[in-house]
């Protein structure tokens, strides 16, 4: 019965999506942030991992990897250079200075804003302290692979920030941009590469907690600390 019901509601949600959505978003950022990991090993910091396997690939690179998020997370695997610490990146002791690597995986954008994963007390800047924070705890020369929703510039409030003209180069404060891609879904419902001012005008909508119901660009980011 669990099962029928489970594929009738699938199939309800897939009768009421919108098109463009963001399904397949995860295919395209993990994507990108896996194929940045570069060779060199060091110390990485896997900022909202979410339960997704990026820490894993940054310590088959070599990386001696901490996973913060401010849930838990449940892997169907352990690895000798990877470790996950449950806790607020804002207040956690980290050294700073220290790290060669952050994953920044479509996390950054949730800071601040109440409603989702254990947060209650809004902070409107909550993002920007966070970039903030990982530039403190960054070497200098260290990256960042960041990956965030872009378009017009808005709050979709308990969701998420999207990131636009106004906003990203405040986000960006402090890092150089060395390399920088962007999607978006077009015809038939399939991501396509995109310009910069494309995706940037992108008219986002983001109130639902379904996928099938929300639809932003992607803006994906090698990042320097300068």
């Amino acid at each position: 019965m669990t099962t029928v019901i489970g594929a009738l509601r699938r199939a309800i949600a897939r009768a009421r999506a919108r098109e463009p959505n963001l399904v397949g978003d995860r295919d395209i950022e993990w994507s990108w942030i896996a194929g940045h990991i570069p060779s060199d090993g060091g110390e990485a910091l896997d900022f909202g991992n979410g339960g997704s396997y990026l820490g894993l690939a940054a310590a088959q690179r070599g990386y001696n990897v901490t996973a913060v998020d401010l849930e838990g997370v449940e892997w169907p695997y352990e690895h000798p250079r990877l470790e996950f610490v449950r806790g607020d990146l804002l207040t956690l002791p980290f050294q700073e200075g220290s790290l060669d690597l952050v994953l920044n995986c479509s996390a950054v954008e949730h800071v601040g804003i109440a409603g989702r994963y254990g947060v209650d007390q809004p902070d409107h800047g909550g993002d920007l302290d966070a970039m903030r924070r990982l530039h403190a705890l960054m070497k200098s020369g260290g990256r960042m692979l960041l990956t965030i929703p872009v378009g017009r510039d808005a709050v979709f409030h308990p969701m998420c920030r999207v990131y636009g003209r106004e906003r990203l180069p405040r986000l960006l404060e402090g890092y150089r941009i060395q390399e920088e891609a962007y999607w978006v879904k077009k015809t038939g419902n399939r991501w396509l590469v995109s310009s910069r001012e494309e995706a940037l005008d992108y008219r986002a909508d983001v109130n639902s907690r379904s996928p099938l119901r929300n639809t932003y660009a992607l803006g994906l980011y090698v990042l320097i600390r300068v």
